[in-house]
């Protein structure tokens, strides 16, 4: 009966992906594909998703802005669905969520609409309308609004530009900072960890401008700042949590980044961040906390042949946090702390097609027996430390989105096969949550299926 539940909620996804694949007609394509007339290859790494080759990151730079003679689109929509299955090494005895078993649960994760192309020939926007199949609720997701434009000096193209948009590294050209950073997909039904910075933590809950500069294809600069969006936005667009932090005031961030590519061998260096002062749990009255944010990334890419494409990123970021209003509170039990997170990721594609990954993260600092508690089984520590390691190993295919495929731009497809080890996991290898679980219990194995059209 479990089998035949999950094969039942797979349906609509699948029964899409056939209407899609065998239909003589397809009145939708990609967005991006359809405006500059270029197969999804072109701007993407694997035909498809987050991971950007110079082209595409040139295309963001530019504020999407970039046409074909020969499109017609009035206006730019596009629509994506996707569907998974979970099995973790040991189930979760109250579910997995509202409504889900404890284990071996299939879902639709989300479907999509986005507005994803030109407004004017200076600006574009990225804007991404999500109903979230877990939590069963409608939100407004990542947003990207830019103005951008050009000028020659000294004989060295200078383009600038600005970006409206309502998370923190959202208007970013590499899959290295916290909106595009691998996993593309994770399953939204395994124990996640407890710890995690700010700046990871803030999408579609502020809103801000940044201002950026490309200078000679080498330099890039970016800075701005963001505030907590009132109650009722965020209830508005259905990204309100009451536990949430809520910023005080604005917190500024930037970016600085190098790059530079070597006749197909791309390489890029730089650096980000934010501080924020912040009212913990939206209350006031007690101060506030600070969080200062800095990371640090790195990425290079081999483009030398498309038939195979090498990749390597790494990310570090280190946070810095002054507790006073949360010590006050009695949220936290120290009043200065620090995390500390690394991601590395390699990767190979074939053919833009068939991929592999492996990436390894790691979550380390400061003991605190408050903000990681071990009251509640499987989220909790029984350690106090946010600890954390584990390393992912994917394969996905991608058979569409190629000048020599088939359906080309018409529609496409990422098939991810995923496994996520934990070596460590809040704190603990062995019974870390202080209820008899060990790390290796929330090993996930998640199957997922993408389209977009």
């Amino acid at each position: 009966m479990v089998l035949f539940r999950n094969a039942v909620l797979l349906l609509p996804l699948f029964l899409m992906l056939f209407l899609t694949i065998f239909s003589n007609e397809a009145s939708a394509l990609p967005a991006f594909a359809r405006q500059t007339a270029m197969p999804c290859s072109a701007c993407h790494v694997q035909a498809f998703g987050p991971g950007l080759t110079p082209t595409g990151r040139n295309f963001k730079l530019y504020g999407y802005t970039d046409k074909s003679e020969e499109s017609t689109q009035l206006i730019p929509l596009s629509a994506m669905i996707r569907g998974s299955f979970t099995h973790t090494q040991r189930g979760q005895p109250d579910g997995a969520a509202e409504h889900f078993g404890s284990n071996n649960n299939a879902t639709i994760d989300e479907a999509a609409i986005f507005y994803a192309g030109r407004i004017s020939s200076k600006a574009g926007a990225f804007i991404e309308g999500t109903y979230d199949g877990v939590e069963k609720k409608v939100l407004l997701d990542n947003t990207d609004i830019r103005f951008a434009d050009y000028a020659d000096l000294a004989g060295n193209r200078f383009v600038y530009g600005v970006s409206l948009n309502n998370s923190p590294t959202v208007s970013d050209l590499w899959n290295t900072t916290p909106v595009w950073g691998f996993p593309w997909a994770a399953s939204p039904l395994a124990p996640t960890q407890s710890a995690g910075t700010l700046i990871e933590s803030l999408g579609g809950q502020v809103g801000g401008a940044t201002a950026y500069m490309m200078w000679n294809d080498f330099l890039y600069i970016e800075g701005g700042g963001y505030t907590s969006l009132a109650r009722n936005v965020q209830q508005t667009v259905g990204t309100f949590d009451a536990a949430q932090n809520k910023i005080d005031g604005g917190a500024p961030y930037w970016r600085v980044a190098l790059q530079h590519n070597w006749h197909g061998h791309y390489g890029a260096i730089g650096s980000f961040g934010m501080h924020a002062n912040v009212n913990p749990q939206r209350l006031q009255g007690a101060g506030t906390d600070q969080f200062t944010d800095f990371g640090f990334d790195a990425t290079y890419q081999y483009l030398v042949n498309p038939k195979h494409i090498l990749e390597f990123n790494a990310t570090y970021i280190r946070e810095n946090r002054d507790m006073n209003a949360s010590l006050a509170l009695g949220f936290a039990e120290k009043q200065s702390s620090s995390l500390d997170t690394v991601r590395i990721r390699g990767a190979y594609t074939f053919l833009q097609t068939y991929g592999l990954t492996l990436a390894y993260g790691q979550t380390s600092g400061t003991a605190d027996n408050i903000i990681y508690s071990f009251a509640d089984p499987i989220t909790g520590s029984r350690s106090g430390k946010p600890d954390n390691q584990a390393i992912t190993a994917e394969v996905s295919y991608i058979p569409f989105g190629k000048s020599t495929s088939a359906y080309s731009t018409l529609t496409n497809l990422r098939l991810t096969l995923q496994y996520v080890h934990y070596f460590q996991f809040n704190g603990g290898i062995r019974n870390y949550d202080g209820f008899g679980r060990n790390a290796a219990g929330n090993d996930t194995l998640y199957l997922n299926g993408w389209l977009a059209f």
